[in-house]
């Protein structure tokens, strides 16, 4: 179990500690501007969300890239499009729930209720984090077994 966490941690922890950054700055930012919840929780959920899948997708990119090429093989557009396929079956359920529900619902309510914008975002986005990834993780373990095989 403690390779399994090891591997967990070297896939996601880059990308949420880039998006955690996005998504603090991109959110006081916002709120600074606007002084309203529901844009600040938007703007911080879409603003976390594009920078952590673009690095997902480019770490795989790349890669995949790497694997290939010592095989001979070159990277396609097919091979991209199975790129893609294998990060929508790790993230699109916990996504699809996390991005339309529970992140911006957390991120609306808990600047409010501990009346500080920048806390309220961290400790929103702490526990959306565990919702989402419990069932990423579950998914990404199916998808290196199915979808992930780029030869």
């Amino acid at each position: 179990m403690k390779e399994k966490i090891i591997e967990w941690a070297k896939r996601y922890m880059p990308a949420g500690i880039i998006s955690s950054t996005a998504t603090i700055l991109s959110s006081v930012f916002t709120y600074k501007i606007t002084q309203n919840h529901l844009t600040t929780a938007l703007v911080g959920t879409w603003v976390g969300n594009i920078v952590y899948f673009g690095y997902m997708l480019l770490v795989d990119i790349y890669n995949t890239h790497k694997e290939l090429l010592k095989k001979g093989i070159k990277y396609s557009f097919t091979t991209f499009t199975l790129n893609i396929r294998a990060l929508v079956v790790e993230f699109g359920f916990s996504e699809v729930v996390d991005s339309l529900l529970i992140r911006p619902t957390l991120m609306y309510y808990f600047p409010i209720w501990v009346n500080e914008i920048w806390l309220g975002i961290i400790l929103a986005k702490i526990i959306a984090d565990i919702t989402f990834y419990v069932p990423a993780i579950i998914a990404y373990e199916y998808s290196k077994k199915k979808l992930r095989n780029f030869e």
